[in-house]
């Protein structure tokens, strides 16, 4: 017996002393290592992305010859959806040719309908030399992968059939700016826009962090508000959603629906929102909100304090809380730890999709002035995994400029109306939307005027407050030159 090295991921992998590879898919690894001995297998991990996952597990195998036998195991709906266990079996069986990852990186792109990407720094030779030697079986439940995995243990094992081999791996750079640590605020109309949003604040300013998981880039408690995200989702085109639509009713069962306990899956969060403690709490909440639609206290807990001791995997997702304010129905969601690439999306139209849920039940009882308001996500951990960096980039790079083409100027803060008066510049704030005026501002200099209205208007948006300026130093021009006709908002200055 020879115990396996891994030399890629370590910490993702359960390592043995046997000659098998097994390859779960999203099925949790831990239910299947119970079931065996550590002398049946050499390493057992998850498959999640065709992607990214599996160019380090042949990387493995190639440094641990020992391996002969690879079991798939793809038994989940997530494994149909991601389609990375059958893009692994593709590779044995169809091989793979030379090409581009999505940024244009070289690399070996699988003969396969999934899209799957092999560093192109490992020889040819080296991934023909795998097809040869490792022996592959795709397998539909974990009884089926176990019992394969152990049949193939009792079988006498070929001597190993080369070297270890390692190969350079290149590792993606990013450039961090100056920015704050904690506390951010993104608003947009739609999941998209929003997401566009997310990608570029956390790949401009946040903080480079090694994790167990390898790097990644991190903002720390991350507010998100989409306002006004269509019923059934809006979805760009093409595509540059790390999810398809057809995915997307899947994903919303498994937050508003119960799920029987299932070998291989910890739990989803509608069997935690359902009946995990016993009660279901989306029935609980809107039987409160019915009854008292001013209640504050409407929480929804997916956290289990077992989860400290018990759960290698405890659920992302820790929190709902509804409120009803001014007749808008608003949910907000606490996350502890959320992968903005590749779950946020996901993550925020299955929380929108049961805002509606939660909406059309109080509709239904009498609330029938109830609007839906806007949805809210708080993720404490905000990051991307330095193994989506590129594609990140690649979607700000075509899409945030988008976002600038229209610039929408309402500020919740409200408009400002400036004039020259006398001697002075006169600021008068209004309400936005009725137009009243709630606050007056004078002085004779643009700095004293941006002063008052820092002190007094914290939350201007950023496109707001540069504005305000380019207008204050307009108006003070014209006041130094004794000329206050020549001043007026929003019209260039004519000397």
């Amino acid at each position: 017996m020879t115990d396996y090295l891994p030399r890629y991921q370590a910490k993702h992998l359960i390592c043995g002393q046997g000659r098998v590879a097994l390859a779960t898919g999203w099925t949790v690894k831990e239910s299947l290592a119970r079931r065996l001995a550590p002398q049946d297998y050499g390493v057992i991990g998850n498959l999640y992305s065709a992607t990214r996952g599996i160019s380090p597990l042949l990387r493995n195998l190639l440094a641990n010859p020992q391996i002969y036998a690879l079991v798939i195991l793809q038994a989940t709906k997530e494994d149909q959806n991601a389609g990375s266990c059958q893009c692994l079996l593709d590779f044995f069986e169809q091989g793979f040719s030379a090409g581009e990852t999505a940024t244009g990186r070289r690399c070996w792109r699988i003969r396969s309908a999934v899209t799957g990407y092999i560093d192109g720094e490992i020889p040819e030779e080296a991934l023909e030399l795998l097809r040869r030697q490792i022996r592959v079986a795709l397998t539909a439940n974990v009884g089926e992968a176990v019992n394969l995995v152990k049949q193939w243990a009792a079988q006498p094992a070929p001597l190993p059939w080369g070297d270890p081999q390692t190969f350079p791996l290149s590792e993606p750079q990013t450039t961090v700016f100056p920015g704050p640590r904690y506390g951010h605020r993104l608003e947009g109309a739609t999941i998209a826009a929003t997401w566009i949003k997310i990608l570029h604040r956390i790949k401009t300013t946040g903080t480079l962090r090694p994790t167990a998981y390898g790097r990644w880039q991190e903002l720390i408690d991350l507010t998100a508000i989409i306002t006004d995200e269509p019923e059934d989702f809006y979805f760009p085109e093409p595509n540059y959603f790390p999810i398809e639509r057809e995915f997307l009713p899947e994903y919303i069962a498994q937050i508003l629906e119960d799920a029987p306990p299932r070998e291989g899956v910890k739990y989803t969060y509608g069997q935690r929102l359902r009946s995990w403690f016993g009660r279901d709490q989306i029935q609980q909440a809107i039987d409160a909100l019915g009854a008292d639609p001013d209640s504050s206290r409407i929480v929804l807990t997916l956290w289990d304090v077992r989860d400290y001791d018990q759960n290698n995997s405890p659920p992302c997702l820790n929190h709902i809380w509804l409120r009803i304010v001014e007749g808008e129905l608003s949910l907000t969601a606490t996350f502890r730890s959320n992968d903005m690439f590749s779950a946020w999306p996901a993550n925020a139209m299955g929380l929108r999709a049961l805002q509606r849920h939660f909406f059309e039940a109080l509709t239904s009882r009498g609330l029938e002035t109830l609007t839906l308001g806007p949805l809210i996500i708080v993720s404490q951990s905000a990051h991307i995994y330095e193994d989506c960096w590129e594609q990140a980039e690649r979607i700000i790079q075509t899409e945030y400029p988008k976002l600038h083409l229209q610039p929408d100027y309402f500020d919740p803060t409200g408009s400002f109306l400036i004039s020259l008066q006398a001697d002075k510049i006169l600021v008068e704030h209004i309400t936005p939307g009725a137009g009243e005026v709630v606050n007056c501002f004078s002085a004779r200099s643009a700095v004293k005027l941006y002063q008052l209205l820092a002190g007094a208007c914290p939350s201007l948006t950023v496109d707001h407050a540069l504005y305000l300026g380019i207008e204050l130093q307009k108006a003070e021009t014209a006041l130094k030159l004794g000329r206050p006709e020549l001043y007026r908002q929003d019209v260039p200055l004519r000397l």
